[in-house]
């Protein structure tokens, strides 16, 4: 099974791109979906959460207060570390769960999308990883469009993330995704058939590296 990351900035389009692969019939592993099953009502984090960072965090009616939760980590870099060895280890358990059950049931893509794939180490469970970017400006006008963030907010969840360029710098395909959403699915087929043909050769070649596609910008 060939295991794809997809990672970048927030409020970069990824998204988007991951909605692509679905549509093509890829199969998604979603840290973000993972991340908010383990602190759904219930969750197994929350627990390690209030013992963390107290209730000031939580609704009164015992829900996790998310956007409280993001205040108390951004711009702070060892709350932020607090936060990530809590869940970092309950992610990493979920994505080996789920990349063993696609690789019982015959899958021959899965993509982890992961918006710290590389802040978390997750690349190295990945043969190939892709980047989706924006030019700064145009990233921090979107986030606070859709988080109705005002713009020290958003500048400070720019702040917690790996530097952009340094993700690109990392990736094997890199995606700009300042053009229209049209735009940026329409280039997915054809990514994602390059991808397929490349790991088509790598097992030809019985495991020799796998070569590097060119980047899509």
């Amino acid at each position: 099974m060939l295991v794809l990351g997809l990672t970048g900035g927030i409020a970069c389009g990824k998204s988007n791109v991951s909605a692509a692969l679905r549509e093509l019939g890829v199969e998604i592993i979603d840290g973000d979906v993972l991340s908010r099953e383990l602190t759904a009502p219930g969750g197994a984090a929350l627990p390690g959460i209030r013992e963390a960072f107290g209730p000031g965090v939580f609704h009164p009616d015992g829900t996790l207060d998310r956007r409280a939760l993001g205040a108390a980590i951004f711009g702070d870099g060892e709350q932020r570390a607090r936060l990530d060895a809590l869940m970092q280890p309950m992610i990493l358990r979920r994505i080996r769960e789920e990349l063993a059950r696609l690789e019982q049931a015959g899958a021959e893509v899965a993509v982890l999308d992961m918006p710290l794939l590389y802040e978390a180490g997750l690349e190295k469970l990945c043969q190939r990883v892709w980047c989706v970017t924006l030019p700064r400006e145009t990233q921090l006008a979107r986030l606070m469009e859709r988080d109705h963030f005002t713009r020290e907010e958003a500048e400070s969840r720019l702040r917690s993330q790996m530097d952009p360029a340094e993700k690109a710098r990392r990736a094997d395909v890199v995606i700009d995704t300042s053009g229209s959403i049209r735009y940026t699915r329409d280039s997915i087929p054809p990514l994602l058939a390059e991808e397929r043909r490349l790991a088509a050769l790598q097992r030809s070649n019985h495991g020799t590296d796998h070569p590097r596609a060119p980047q899509a910008r």
